[in-house]
């Protein structure tokens, strides 16, 4: 069966729909599909005034009534962040303000402080219609919005028949099912530290599920020998650097997302926490070693 390609960008990320099935049907999900990919990304976007997300920020230190689905998403965040220790925070976005990754500069603890007191997901009341912030909170969803999208595209394809091919939405990954002629598809991991610019560090064969890589190579800038990269720890307002990347899969894309950056910021200890919930995941170290392990899922 003939496999189709569709593009177009969202979400910042160039986003691809590769696609086995009968043409029309595979055309007429890869639209909706696309159309469902943006409709997320105009309500969960913190660049649109309008969107819901913004509206929750404007009101934060007031009631915000909400939807299913923004109960779902804050709902979700919520249980990350008890899982993770309090280290995946949606509310850690404020630290932006004090780091620029164009420049090569530390900021001052002058500047992290008044921010760091601003960091807390756990201060947020959250009920099924509605959601309380402090006043001086803000959140985003950046750490979880493409993920559930690449999931709600995914959903539509399965809609539509489509049970084979992979959702790509600026390289986190959702594998609806095995290749046309039942064999694995190969998907690349990118190596974190390249030769050239093409080169993947492994091919990881996957029949279904979503696979998603957080890595310390996205933004940053090097001071004196040592990297600094976006992905911050709430607690300090500093970069981790235990990991160049890591790379998990999972039944869906929204658990692959935020597992791999839950253990980047885990750090020496994110190998026992992956191993604990029984993932596959590939962890690679700044100097090219590397630990993986076939999880039970």
């Amino acid at each position: 069966m003939q496999l189709h390609r569709f593009s177009f960008t969202a979400m910042a990320s160039p986003c691809e729909l590769h696609l086995s099935g009968d043409a029309d049907a595979c055309q007429l999900a890869a639209s909706q599909a696309e159309q469902e990919v943006k409709r997320i990304e105009q309500k969960y976007s913190r660049y649109q005034p309008d969107s819901v997300l913004s509206q929750i920020n404007q009101q934060a230190g007031k009631t915000t009534r909400i939807d299913p689905e923004t109960f779902f998403l804050l709902n979700y965040a919520r249980v990350c962040f008890q899982q993770s220790d309090g280290l995946f925070d949606i509310s850690s976005g404020v630290l932006r303000q004090a780091w620029d990754f164009k420049q090569a500069k530390l900021p001052s603890q002058q500047k992290l402080s008044p921010l760091l007191k601003r960091i807390g997901f756990n201060s947020v009341e959250l009920t099924q219609d509605q959601v309380l912030m402090p006043a001086s909170m803000e959140i985003d969803f950046g750490g979880i919005g493409k993920e559930y999208a690449a999931d709600k595209a995914a959903d539509i394809c399965r809609q539509h028949g489509i049970h084979r091919g992979i959702i790509d939405l600026g390289g986190d990954l959702l594998v609806l099912g095995p290749k046309p002629d039942g064999s694995p598809w190969h998907l690349g991991v990118r190596h974190p530290r390249p030769a050239s610019a093409d080169q993947a560090f492994a091919q990881l064969p996957v029949y279904e599920g979503g696979m998603a890589t957080s890595g310390d190579y996205e933004r940053f800038f090097e001071l004196n020998g040592q990297r600094y990269c976006h992905l911050l720890n709430p607690n300090t307002g500093f970069p981790v650097d235990h990991w160049a990347s890591v790379t998990v899969l999972t039944p869906s894309c929204l658990l692959a997302g935020t597992f791999s950056t839950i253990a980047m910021l885990k750090q020496a200890s994110a190998i026992e926490w992956l191993k604990q919930q029984g993932l596959h995941f590939l962890a690679i170290r700044p100097d090219g070693s590397h630990i993986a392990a076939t999880g039970s899922q």
